[in-house]
């Protein structure tokens, strides 16, 4: 199982048995990239270590429950089953699992926490109260607070409720954005045994059914960049796997710089998952490569699109999950170059820089 522990995924006594193995196997089955297959053999091989079912239940009965209940289904070729593979439902149930994770990782964690004192209508309740104004939402309104004071505006013998007794929750503004997130998929993400693109690919998960669910008016694209880049769907982030290539940050900017053009709205930004610096670009047809140390060529071509984003008034938020110094600096150089943010992280806390930065950025800064 390439040494990768699930001891976190051990199923508790919380719930039915199938819903603690179904965490157990979601889990596994990121680390796959929907292999059912292969996440259905390590879920066996954990079985016989950690004696997770019982002669009442065992994991062919799991393996039924997953299909009756649609998650999984059978492929065949003519009337033979060749093999399973997972379902949309499968797809949505993932990407909650990334989601619930990651949230997990902000409740429990101090740092972190980017705030903005920025108020006004909006969806998201601040801590404050204020008088009821003509234009305030009605569904704002603080029931208790405003029947306390017409209690001790009226009293109870004379009981009414007036307008100047009202009073409602200042929320954050919050405005539609556009956001596209590129992932690195270059082969370092894998390099020295160390799995940087399995937490890379729950992070974007999360994100994706976040926006979804949560902010349903906003657009996310996603793009993975290698020694190219191109655009994928949402349906796909389970699915994704490193790939023997080079770093070309240029063609995953090239690309998210055009997707944003053809956005309307003028809220846009560049959310950035890496763990190295740029080691290739393309030239013509042909690829100019270089993983040694910081090449010169392809640093300015790289700084160059910084400086461009920023005149386009779109921010890049860069996630580095490596901390070489040499890649430090790389950083560095490209985020003044952009005037956006840089979060060097662990792989543990990836998620949370992702959501706080995310929720911050919905907020209109005055």
């Amino acid at each position: 199982m390439r040494g990768w522990k699930f001891s976190a995924f051990i199923p508790s006594g919380e719930g039915t048995l199938f819903d603690r193995l179904l965490k157990l196997f979601e889990e596994i089955l990121i680390h796959t990239s929907g292999d059912v297959s292969e996440a259905l053999s390590w879920l066996t091989e954990i079985d016989k270590q950690h004696k997770l079912t019982d002669d009442t239940y065992g994991i062919a009965d799991f393996i039924q429950e997953l299909i009756d209940k649609g998650f999984i289904k059978e492929t065949k070729q003519g009337t033979q089953i060749v093999g399973m593979q997972p379902t949309k439902k499968m797809e949505v149930s993932l990407r909650r699992h990334a989601l619930d994770e990651i949230f997990d990782q902000i409740k429990k964690s101090k740092p972190g926490k980017h705030t903005t004192k920025s108020a006004g209508q909006g969806d998201e309740f601040t801590s404050e109260l204020k008088p009821f104004e003509f234009g305030d939402k009605l569904d704002k309104i603080s029931i208790s607070e405003s029947l306390k004071n017409a209690q001790i505006n009226h009293g109870l013998d004379d009981f009414k409720l007036t307008q100047g007794d009202l009073e409602v929750h200042e929320t954050f503004f919050q405005s539609q954005t556009s956001t596209v997130l590129m992932i690195d998929i270059s082969h370092s993400m894998i390099l020295y045994g160390e799995d940087r693109i399995t937490p890379a690919k729950k992070v974007a998960m999360a994100l994706s059914e976040l926006i979804t669910t949560r902010y349903p008016k906003d657009s996310l694209d996603i793009i993975v960049f290698g020694n190219d880049a191109w655009q994928i769907e949402i349906k796909d982030l389970p699915y994704l796997e490193v790939g023997p290539y080079h770093t070309n940050t240029v063609a995953g900017l090239e690309l998210a710089m055009n997707i944003l053009r053809r956005r309307k709205n003028p809220n846009k930004q560049i959310m950035m998952i890496t763990d190295g610096k740029p080691t290739c670009i393309k030239k013509g047809k042909k690829y100019y490569k270089n993983a040694f140390g910081l090449d010169r060529t392809i640093l300015n071509r790289t700084l160059s699109l910084a400086v461009k984003a920023r005149k386009l008034s779109i921010p890049i938020t860069t996630f580095m999950i490596a901390r070489d110094p040499y890649l430090v600096q790389f950083i560095d150089q490209f985020t003044r170059a952009n005037s956006g943010k840089a979060f060097y992280s662990s792989l543990e806390g990836l998620g949370e820089f992702i959501f706080m930065d995310y929720k911050d950025n919905k907020r209109k800064q005055k």
